[in-house]
């Protein structure tokens, strides 16, 4: 008997845009860098694997791990009003040696 294979889950070009917000330009984030990560705000609902596909198929690069990490809002104070900050995801990705992003180009 054979193994029965898995069913491949294909997500459209278009629905893979959405998942990845906007890349990450700090200090901390650019000395990942050196270690071949690179850092994106994703969707909050958005899993690992799908931010390993959208990676891959809108960079045309080679993930080899995902982190992600929430940050929670803060209640902040400007002139006595009260405001919020949002809850933001975030995902370190891991690229494969040879592989880079410039995250300085648009999609």
């Amino acid at each position: 008997m054979s193994k029965p294979k898995k069913e491949s889950t294909a997500i459209p070009l278009a629905d893979l845009y959405p998942i990845i917000v906007s890349p990450v330009v700090t200090e901390k984030a650019t000395n990942g860098s050196q270690h071949n990560q690179v850092t994106f705000r994703v969707l909050r609902s958005a899993t690992k694997p799908q931010i390993r596909t959208a990676i891959e198929n809108l960079f045309k690069v080679k993930v080899t791990a995902v982190n992600t990490h929430n940050r929670q809002g803060k209640t902040k104070r400007f002139k006595g009003r009260v405001g919020f900050r949002s809850d933001v995801k975030f995902a370190i990705i891991t690229l494969a040696e040879g592989n880079t992003i410039d995250v300085t180009i648009g999609l």
